[in-house]
């Protein structure tokens, strides 16, 4: 998946995929890579949009959806 690079000091890249509602964020902290399923397309474009991509992660969607460590 194609993920942007981004301003934030917790989250290096996220990408999206349409097709399977799928959000993937990469972590700086040890580079890990995370899946959530199901995820509504207009919450990733909230979350990309946010003044705190951290906190928007922490308040709306870690252990809010299904996850998934890829890498």
């Amino acid at each position: 998946m194609d993920r942007q690079f981004i301003e934030s000091t917790m989250i290096a890249s996220v990408g999206y995929d349409v097709n399977t509602a799928t959000l993937e964020i990469e972590f700086k902290s040890n580079g890990a890579i995370w899946q959530y399923y199901d995820f509504p397309e207009s919450l990733f474009y909230e979350f990309i949009g946010s003044d705190s991509i951290g906190k928007f992660f922490l308040a709306h969607i870690k252990g809010q959806y299904s996850e998934n460590q890829v890498a």
